[in-house]
């Protein structure tokens, strides 16, 4: 098989996917469902990917990357650091779990239903804190273990809005979650005065 069948294959596998799992979750899609939307073999699905979680990870790390260089962009046209964290947190908490039918929601699917921490890997996880933790120590003035931390439970509430967005009475986040639990992050006194010149770290 040439190396244009290759990709090819592998794309209509993942654009099957990515439809699949946007339209009726994780959990309710099938490795033959897939392979029945991509119009192959489900064993030809397995030459190129090892399991359902892998297709989804292969899916959602650029499908992440992508609205968080977007987020980024976002923030860097904000020179009020408290408005910097109240649009960081309203797309955290209300926009990315929206998107594509709550895309992200597919990843809390996916792992609280893995058979085991073997499929699990943290290093995405890692990279999205990492940056969401760029953009805390920007808005605030805090040291950078403390940066983490802060943004690893904004992340922790992210998975949770992820989860809610599916739900028929699910919590969702609105400007005033964002404005409330931005002055509480951020008091009058100990906001950062912001940077000229320099764009949020990430």
């Amino acid at each position: 098989m040439s190396q244009r069948k290759k990709d090819d294959v592998r794309s209509a596998i993942l654009q099957a996917a990515f439809g699949l799992f946007s339209q009726q979750g994780y959990s309710d899609t099938s490795i033959p469902a897939i392979a029945r939307e991509a119009g192959i073999s489900t064993a030809n699905v397995y030459v190129y990917f090892q399991s359902k979680i892998d297709i989804l990870f292969t899916l959602y790390e650029p499908w992440l990357a992508e609205r968080l260089d977007k987020l980024e962009r976002s923030l860097a046209r904000l020179k009020d650091p408290e408005a910097r964290l109240r649009r960081l947190l309203l797309a955290l908490w209300r926009e990315l779990p929206r998107e594509n039918n709550g895309f992200a929601n597919n990843v809390m699917q996916a792992l609280s239903t893995s058979a085991g921490s073997a499929d699990y890997s943290p290093r995405l996880r890692q990279l999205f804190q990492g940056r969401v933790a760029g953009w805390v120590a920007d808005c605030l003035s805090v040291k950078p273990r403390e940066a983490e931390q802060i943004a690893g439970v904004l992340l922790m509430a992210f998975d949770g809005f992820a989860m809610n967005a599916h739900l028929a009475h699910g919590m969702a986040c609105n400007a005033e979650v964002a404005g409330l639990f931005g002055r509480m992050l951020a008091p009058s006194s100990q906001r950062r005065e912001p940077r000229r010149g320099a764009p949020p770290a990430g």
